[in-house]
């Protein structure tokens, strides 16, 4: 009997917590597909050949910055360089490509925070999005450290830890397996007495309710649906070959991770395609 699929436009996958272990729904068009039923499945994801704007909806040849057609790349402010850069956001200036996007994204509280990925390092997020953040970058643990007025301030907070701890996870380490265990606590006060000059400066700059160090937030631990990883990480690429498939091994930040390969799903916002497997 041939197997069902459901088709549609991608988008990354929504993530919820129950319990300490993520629960992922891929979302196909108007589809929704909960992907932790299928773990131990055979599961095959196929592109087929159609693109179309995550934002306007317009059909594009290539996807930018996961999801964009050209146009809106060029024009939306949550593509301009200050969203990887967040230390060089410009809305003060005057010159925010969307100053109403801005108010409602970028001028709010973030959350500055150590996590455990492929090992230690720095990150921020806004905070509406805790605790969806660490689970996007496959954190096995996290603990927020500050709480800040803007974005702005928080890429300045993050810039400060930078010189002391990474901001970049590994992500061929990351589907290797779980990284070895650290105190985020324990680095969370040694940090803060390294970086406490340079942050009393963003304080006087700022005014000291606007850089809130965050002493008491609780630690979060995650465990992610995975019966085993893969001994050597090899990555699927759609665009060279548009069929992935074999037996889902388990599912870690935005990866699925089959015995055959891994592939990012957030990679291919806006692209069509189709999921189909004995266990749907």
């Amino acid at each position: 009997m041939a197997q069902m699929g459901i088709a549609g436009m991608a988008a990354k996958m929504a993530t919820r917590l129950e319990g300490e272990t993520p629960q992922y729904t891929l979302t196909l068009g108007e589809r929704s597909v909960a992907m932790n039923a299928l773990i131990g499945h055979s599961v095959k994801l196929e592109y087929i050949q159609q693109i179309n704007c995550t934002h306007c909806g317009r059909k594009t040849n290539k996807s930018f910055s996961q999801g964009y057609c050209y146009p809106c790349f060029q024009r939306l402010a949550q593509c301009d360089t200050c969203i990887m850069s967040p230390e060089r956001c410009h809305y003060a200036e005057g010159t925010c490509r969307e100053p109403e996007w801005g108010e409602t994204h970028c001028m709010i509280d973030h959350v500055v925070y150590l996590a455990n990925s492929s090992g230690l390092k720095v990150g921020i997020t806004r905070g509406t999005q805790v605790p969806t953040r660490w689970i996007d970058q496959g954190a096995v643990a996290a603990l927020p450290i500050y709480r800040v007025s803007t974005r702005l301030q928080s890429g300045l907070v993050e810039t400060i830890y930078k010189a002391h701890v990474a901001d970049k996870t590994s992500w061929q380490a990351l589907l290797k397996g779980e990284p070895p265990a650290l105190d985020l606590e324990a680095r969370r006060d040694e940090l803060a007495d390294l970086c406490a000059p340079e942050i009393a400066l963003l304080q006087q700059r700022f005014g000291v309710q606007a850089i809130q160090p965050l002493t008491a937030a609780p630690l979060q631990t995650i465990q992610y649906p995975v019966n085993e990883y893969p001994a050597k990480v090899k990555s699927f690429n759609l665009d060279k070959n548009p069929v992935a498939e074999g037996t889902l091994m388990g599912i870690k930040g935005q990866y699925l991770i089959f015995d055959t390969g891994v592939i990012n799903i957030r990679k291919y916002g806006g692209y069509h395609l189709e999921i189909s497997s004995p266990a749907l």
